[in-house]
């Protein structure tokens, strides 16, 4: 994630707009949203979309109406409403697309209930959040040390402070009910605000915290994914996928969200394919199958009994030998129809790079020696020099 001013400075922070990953424009955050209808003014006699939508520490957004003044731009800094007090908060969002983004996530923009922005942040409000940012790695290092005086089996992951100082909420993940009563009067005295405990998944936890995949890109939850939806290793068996906890995990611990992206793709590619429980009956014996490549449309049967030698055949000649079985007949064997593959792919083979051969021919012959270089260099000097002599 980044904006078009960034590039990568010192010790891996960004640098061109000196924010450091949060920049004014948005583009350096998570779960960005482009508004490609910045550049549209809305048709005559309509009035612009009275919210917009605010973010906050990490992944948390949330929607505010706009009662007076100025309506507020992309990247400024705004005081909002909050529960007891005031929250700071960056403007990511206006116009048309804020109506689009509460649709998506279900929140009615006619609620009189909504929360309201009071104003642009003054320097002073800008201070009072710095400062209360700057106190919450210390403040996690010490409540999580209080959590394992009181042997709580339960993970802080992460501490928010409300813009004004007054409050911070905690963020844990735990597997069962957590009893932190004791937790909370020890950390109110030990800081001397107000607390809010916050349960959360381990989806939610990695999508806040964010972090680099397996795949070498940043996480999906925290750059543009949404909605966490199930995945199950029926999801790995369809795409023909080792079932390898450590691989197939990401680091939240669960299952790989991009397990779905191709699934569906993989289930359309499977509605005409043969089961690969089915059996095939040939006078050798019975053949069962062994391996199958979806795409390639190929399955490969071996004889029972002989798991060494594996025949490839194609899906329709697969669906032959069953149409055949099923009346009640036998192949001769799968050789033969294994051999009809292989012509075709020799076929293939030797057409599949017709335009690289001549440069095969002049690039990839084996480089000659030093020494034979010098023997035939001798041997045109000594030719040279018996014809002079002639």
């Amino acid at each position: 994630m980044a904006c078009g001013s960034c590039s990568t400075g010192k010790d891996g922070q960004p640098r061109g707009c000196k924010n450091n990953g949060t920049c004014g424009s948005d583009g350096c955050n998570k779960l960005t949203v482009f508004n490609w209808l910045s550049n549209m003014a809305p048709p005559n006699g309509q009035k612009p979309f009275n919210c917009v939508e605010v973010r906050f520490k990490n992944s948390r957004k949330e929607f505010y109406r706009i009662t007076e003044g100025k309506p507020p731009t992309i990247g400024d800094v705004v005081a909002t409403q909050a529960k007891s007090g005031h929250d700071v908060g960056i403007v990511t969002l206006t116009g048309e697309l804020v109506k689009v983004q509460m649709r998506k996530k279900k929140v009615n923009p006619e609620d009189e209930n909504l929360p309201k922005i009071y104003r642009k942040a003054s320097q002073r409000d800008i201070d009072i959040w710095q400062k209360s940012r700057s106190r919450e790695e210390d403040i996690q290092k010490r409540a999580r040390e209080i959590a394992i005086s009181l042997n709580l089996q339960m993970k802080l992951s992460d501490v928010e402070f409300q813009g004004d100082g007054s409050k911070a909420t905690f963020y844990y993940t735990a597997e069962d009910r957590v009893d932190f009563r004791q937790l909370i009067k020890d950390m109110a005295k030990a800081f001397g605000i107000r607390i809010e405990m916050r349960q959360i998944g381990y989806r939610q936890e990695a999508q806040r915290l964010g972090g680099i995949g397996s795949c070498g890109r940043e996480l999906c939850c925290s750059t543009w994914l949404t909605d966490f939806r199930s995945v199950s290793t029926a999801s790995a068996r369809y795409q023909q996928l080792a079932l390898n906890p450590q691989k197939l995990a990401g680091q939240c611990g669960k299952l790989k969200c991009c397990l779905n992206y191709e699934l569906d793709t993989y289930l359309e590619a499977l509605k005409d394919f043969p089961s690969q429980d089915a059996k095939l009956a040939t006078e050798k014996g019975v053949a069962f199958c062994q391996k199958a490549d979806i795409f390639k449309e190929t399955l490969w049967y071996s004889y029972k009994g002989d798991v060494a030698n594996w025949y490839a055949l194609k899906k329709e000649q697969v669906q032959e030998i069953l149409a055949i079985n099923k009346s009640g007949k036998k192949i001769t064997s799968l050789e033969e129809y294994a051999s009809e593959n292989e012509k075709e792919n020799d076929d293939a083979l030797l057409f599949e790079n017709v335009v690289g051969q001549d440069s095969l021919n002049r690039f990839d012959r084996p480089k000659r020696s030093k020494a034979r270089k010098g023997k035939s260099k001798n041997r045109k000097h000594r030719n040279k020099k018996k014809s002079n002599n002639a």
